[in-house]
C-alpha cells in the first residue's frame, strides 16, 4: 500500500487494523457464522454527547457504507459515518486492557471513561 492509498483510506471510512480484524474473524468463527458483519455506530448518549457502538449484524441498510478488510466486512449507517471516516478500530490485549479501541480524528472530546465522545 502506498501512501496515497493510505491518504485515501483515512478519508473513506472507517480503518479496521489487522489486529481488530483478526479478533472479529475469530469471534464470528466461534459464532459459525459467515453471514454477518461488525456494524460500527455512533448514537447519543454518554456524558460527552454521542457514543460508539460496536456490534455484529446480519441486516444491510439503505445506505450502509461497507468496507472489506481480509474477509472481514465492516458496515456503517449513513448517519454514523461522517462523525467515524479516518476512525481507527483497533484490538489490544495487555495485562491492563483487553476490548476494542477507536482512534477518531473527528472526536473533539471524550470523557474521562473513554466510552463518549463530542
Amino acid at each position: 500500500m502506498s501512501v496515497q492509498d493510505e491518504k485515501t483510506t483515512v478519508t473513506d471510512g472507517i480503518i479496521l487494523t489487522d489486529a481488530a480484524a483478526a479478533k472479529v474473524k475469530a469471534l464470528l468463527d466461534q459464532e459459525g457464522r459467515d453471514d454477518l458483519a461488525l456494524r460500527v455506530a455512533v448514537q447519543p448518549g454518554g456524558c460527552s454527547g454521542l457514543r460508539y457502538q460496536l456490534f455484529f449484524d446480519e441486516r444491510s441498510l439503505d445506505g450502509d457504507v461497507e468496507k472489506d478488510f481480509g474477509g472481514v466486512k465492516v458496515v456503517t449507517d449513513r448517519m454514523s459515518a461522517p462523525y467515524l471516516g479516518g476512525a481507527t478500530v483497533d484490538f489490544v490485549d495487555t495485562i491492563e486492557k483487553q476490548g476494542f479501541t477507536i482512534d477518531n480524528p473527528n472526536a473533539t472530546g471524550s470523557c474521562a471513561c473513554g466510552d463518549s465522545f463530542s
